[in-house]
């Protein structure tokens, strides 16, 4: 019998922290393992996009071009990889066609070899751009199906949507599970049927939340499943992907193997060992976030998102009402049209939920963004809103129906012209498209700042900032 080769791909310098510790990491901190980490033997190494740009940017006052340029540096053997949010990229709006390749564009340039692009409702039409913007630039498009659980996403809408994504030329499929709330018999009957349709690889990400992950990674393997995401065993469990050291062990064991060096991973564990620990005795990382919570599978909550939650009641000393938000969250997706509950899609819903809660009142108070998803400018929901609940909060206002990029005109240009002396390259215009007000702040402060600051001083600022700010996703 021929051994089948699993790829893994290592999430602790993104998903990881960013699930466990809301993306505070920072790049003094990543760069002295990388060259370790290069000799694994990693399918690829997950370490840029997400929200690791705007923490980045916000907290950590580094520039996330430079972390990428660095990364690559030392990882000249082992591919790259970033999550994209399709035309949203990396900030929580929809952006013109010229930005979308642009970004990708200079992504690519810095370092990126892998791009797994998603949009929060599945709606293929907001892939377009970015996936003609890594073919253009030579990049590996992989497109993301993000998993969630409704009336209408049966595994023969998962197998029709796989088809779709692979007709419109995705180099592999991603199955998102961000929620954790993919569980291992569902997994096996899912990933064989994308097998049937699929002529391209396919991978699989999932979160410890519920506990279930290494149960689900387990079948899915079994089913045929071609490269999963786990995290370096100090990062990892809760909120965070499964351990990558155990799942290696326990793989190759079976028929199917990993070309992951054991040795390594083991050092590599014990350096992250003592940066765990210095983020818990700080208080940034909330054990309670290492845990395990069943109730995702309830409340199909993801990990970051949790982490996200409890950081706003803290902010509101309501934290005696999280289990009321997170009953309430899954009663807003479905008032909404049963939206996946990832980026931006899960800080709308819980932010709602929160709203919804602390007010005493259902959508008394109800954020823009919100009014935007109903008016039709993130894409069309899996499931049609109900038009008296779309009434009451947007009245009789228009909604889009085709792709909303359409109605967007080219910003390069103007953002640059906005931007003025601080654009001295095209990476500075993006950081501002993607956060103007933050990534302006930011740049200001870059071009202005005294050479020789200490680093010291640079790491407590770090840390007293990310004390004080709650999570983002």
């Amino acid at each position: 019998m021929t051994e089948k080769y699993l790829e893994i791909t290592e999430t602790v310098l993104r998903d990881a922290h960013q699930s466990l510790m809301a993306t505070r990491m920072t790049t003094d901190e990543m760069l002295p393992i990388i060259e370790k980490m290069d000799r694994v033997g990693y399918y690829s190494l997950e370490c840029w996009g997400g929200a690791t740009f705007d923490a980045a940017i916000r907290f950590l006052d580094e520039d996330p071009w430079e972390r990428l340029r660095e990364i690559k540096k030392r990882a000249p053997q082992t591919k790259l990889q970033m999550l994209l949010r399709g035309q949203n990229l990396l900030g929580y709006r929809h952006y013109a066609d010229d930005i979308v390749d642009k970004f990708v564009e200079k992504a690519s340039k810095n370092g990126i070899d892998v791009f797994r692009i998603f949009d929060a409702l599945n709606d293929t039409r907001n892939l377009e751009a970015s996936l003609k913007a890594v073919k253009r630039h030579g990049g590996h498009a992989e497109l993301t199906i993000c998993y969630t659980i409704s009336e209408v996403h049966t595994i023969d809408y998962y197998a029709a949507l796989a088809d779709q994504l692979q007709q419109m030329g995705a180099d592999s499929i991603c199955l998102k599970d961000m929620a954790g709330i993919l569980t291992p018999y569902t997994a096996e009957k899912l990933v064989k049927r994308l097998k049937e349709v699929l002529t391209i690889p396919l991978s699989l990400h999932t979160h410890a939340t519920s506990g279930i992950s290494q149960m689900t990674y387990l079948k899915a393997v079994e089913a045929g499943v071609d490269r999963i995401d786990t995290a370096i065993s100090p990062f990892s469990e809760g909120t965070s992907q499964p351990p990558t050291e155990s799942m290696v062990l326990s793989l190759n064991e079976g028929n199917v193997k990993t070309r992951v060096d054991v040795a390594l991973l083991e050092e590599i564990a014990d350096y992250f060992k003592p940066i765990r620990d210095h983020y818990l005795a700080s208080g940034i990382l909330n054990p309670k976030m290492m845990g395990v919570d069943p109730k995702a599978l309830l409340y199909q909550v993801p990990g970051g998102m949790l982490s996200n939650l409890y950081g706003q009641l803290e902010q509101a000393k309501a934290t005696d009402k999280y289990d009321q938000v997170l009953k309430e969250v899954p009663k807003v997706r479905e008032d909404l049209g049963y939206p996946p509950l990832v980026t931006p899609m899960s800080q709308m819903v819980g932010t709602q939920a929160v709203f919804n809660v602390l007010a005493g009142e259902r959508y008394q108070m109800v954020p823009n963004e919100i009014k935007e998803y109903l008016r039709g400018s993130y894409g069309q929901s899996p499931v049609p809103v109900k038009e008296a609940f779309r009434k009451k909060i947007i009245k009789n206002e228009e909604v889009i129906t085709d792709r909303p990029a359409n109605h967007l005109s080219p910003e390069f240009d103007r953002l640059k012209a906005e931007l003025g002396d601080l654009a001295k390259k095209d990476e500075d215009v993006l950081t501002y498209a993607m956060f103007p007000q933050v990534g302006k702040a930011f740049l200001e402060k870059k071009y202005s700042q005294v050479k020789g600051s200490s680093m010291a001083s640079k790491k407590e600022q770090q840390e007293k900032k990310a004390i004080k700010i709650i999570a983002v996703m």
